[in-house]
């Protein structure tokens, strides 16, 4: 069910250092597989149908909340390659059909108006270029498609905001690049969503990692 494709030969691969290869998937796949924000999860990726795209599909781990009698195919986009043996296993075991690309989301290598769904979960913290990634999903979404997010970021409290400034130069290096305080409404109105549903709370932990968004964006 899984297929990979590796990066065309016009986009060079991103080569992964030691500590990106061999702790980093680790890591990132206990913090995220943590039961609240399978939680979080739940409340999103079953409402994904038709043609999905996931972009950041990281380790695999949307692959157990898919409703398979509402999607017909997944398509699998992010650059840490060394992330999918980890993803090959879930799909396998969710039993979806999925192709694997190994890109970035700035440049997707893909058809205007391709997908049914887009389906972005803890991910835009993690692109270098959040607005051009958005940008690139809406062009692929089809005009009556939807953009399903859950995502953390900014907080909206002025203390809690100066400490995810603090903590941003380490966390960054340690955590893949992600950023504690990307203002996620603002990224995805920006790149021409409208937001009918957006939801936002702080789950249970230290309030510089924990605010949280999620709902369905449409095409404006």
């Amino acid at each position: 069910f899984v297929t990979a494709r590796p990066p065309p030969p016009t986009v060079p691969a991103m080569q992964p250092n030691w500590y990106e290869r061999h702790i980093l998937p680790t890591a990132l796949d206990m913090a995220c597989g943590m039961p609240m924000i399978g939680r979080m999860r739940q409340h999103v990726v079953p409402r994904a149908q038709g043609r999905v795209l996931e972009v950041g599909i990281g380790t695999g781990l949307n692959m157990r909340y898919y409703d398979k009698a509402r999607v017909t195919h997944i398509t699998g986009l992010d650059p840490a390659m060394q992330m999918h043996p980890l993803a090959q296993e879930r799909i396998h075991s969710a039993g979806l059909q999925v192709d694997l690309i190994g890109l970035s989301a700035e440049q997707i290598p893909l058809p205007d108006a391709s997908f049914d769904t887009v389906l972005i979960t803890y991910t835009l913290c993690t692109i270098p270029d959040p607005h051009a990634a958005l940008l690139e999903m809406r062009r692929v979404l089809a005009p009556t498609g939807k953009l399903l997010y859950c995502e953390h970021g900014r907080a909206p409290d002025a203390s809690v905001q100066r400490w995810q400034e603090r903590l941003q130069p380490l966390w960054g290096k340690v955590a893949g690049g992600c950023h504690l305080g990307r203002d996620v409404p603002a990224l995805l109105r920006a790149a021409g969503f409208a937001l009918p549903d957006l939801q936002t709370r702080y789950l249970t932990g230290p309030r510089p990692f924990t605010f949280h968004y999620w709902g369905e964006a449409l095409p404006a």
